[in-house]
């Protein structure tokens, strides 16, 4: 009888235990972005005094938003299923070219003939991607190396500089102030905040939705799927435009190979702010967080004396961990041990 009576207990724990697991999972799906954001700088905070200070944070923000802005177009094409690995080469030809046509046609025609230029890239992207339905990855990876030589090309090797650096207005967009905040992070969060409202309350954000969640079911809605993947990459490469601008008004001048490994650090962020590989679900503005935490963590080891490759270990580290809760937590088997 008590055998019995244990026995029905250990039964009825079951379900509380299962219950108490699956809202675990659910909350390191939803919320684990933000908690491993406070933990990260909890701790380099204990380590360092200068880490929370107001100009170091300001630092980091102004860094990272070049980043940040390539970001929030990457994040759109992976809502969509697909992967965007063109955006540094991307970077190279569109910063090269507004500073090369500053100086010939001026900053008021340099800027649209450029982000022209960058947007006829993307829509080569979204054309080889979304209407003739070739692999993202390869396409995309094929890319980075044309569009490199084609920065080469129009280059002829040699970087650019502007040469009148001082009588320019071009300077606001990379080292102005709009009110009182450096402008890089003004374009940054507001482009993130417009493409928040975009992805979240406009028809067009709930067809990328659906089509990265599921293609078939999608078109079968009356989405046009070739369609709304060819927009996501004009959207990536207007936000590679953007950036542009922003790095050479910074710099004033541009390497043709300016661009090389920003499309690492550019996936690296929109994993870490939760946007999952798999396609249908992630949010811009948790993005915004990712692009954080990444430049956090390279400033803070910076801080506390760790060599520059330690940064690419740690951010290595972080993007593992963070795929695999993506894919546990979507299998549900984050808590289970591994088959």
């Amino acid at each position: 009888m008590v055998a019995e009576t244990k026995s029905e207990v250990g039964e009825a724990s079951k379900p509380k235990r299962r219950v108490q697991g699956n809202a675990v999972v659910s909350v390191l799906a939803k919320q684990g972005i933000l908690i491993a954001f406070a933990l990260f700088m909890l701790g380099f905070a204990l380590f360092s005094e200068r880490f929370l200070s107001a100009d170091n944070v300001m630092t980091v923000l102004r860094q990272s938003a070049i980043i940040g802005v390539m970001a929030v177009g990457v994040t759109v094409v992976v809502i969509g299923g697909n992967l965007d690995l063109s955006v540094g080469s991307m970077l190279s030809f569109s910063t090269v070219m507004v500073v090369d046509l500053h100086d010939k046609l001026g900053p008021e025609l340099a800027i649209p003939v450029m982000l022209l230029a960058t947007l006829c890239i993307g829509a080569v992207n979204g054309t080889l991607v979304g209407f003739l339905r070739l692999n993202s990855l390869i396409v995309t990876l094929g890319m980075l190396s044309a569009i490199q030589g084609l920065t080469l090309i129009y280059s002829g090797g040699q970087n650019v500089d502007i040469a009148n650096q001082q009588g320019t207005w071009f300077a606001i967009f990379g080292r102005g102030q709009m009110l009182g905040i450096a402008s890089p992070i003004v374009i940054f969060l507001g482009l993130a905040v417009l493409m928040h409202i975009v992805m979240a309350y406009t028809p067009f954000g709930r067809r990328v939705y659906a089509v990265g969640g599921n293609p078939t079911a999608a078109t079968f809605s009356g989405i046009r799927r070739s369609r709304t993947v060819f927009l996501t990459y004009v959207i990536s490469a207007l936000c590679v435009g953007i950036a542009a601008i922003i790095l050479g008004s910074r710099v004033m001048g541009s390497q043709n190979n300016v661009g090389q490994g920003y499309e690492l650090q550019v996936l690296a962020t929109v994993i870490l702010g939760g946007t999952s590989l798999l396609g249908g679900s992630g949010n811009v503005l948790k993005t915004v967080i990712g692009v954080l935490i990444l430049g956090f963590i390279q400033n803070g080891l910076l801080l506390l004396g760790y060599a520059y490759y330690v940064q690419w270990i740690v951010t290595w580290i972080v993007i593992i961990l963070a795929v695999w809760l993506d894919v546990a937590a979507k299998r549900g088997r984050l808590l289970s041990p591994i088959a």
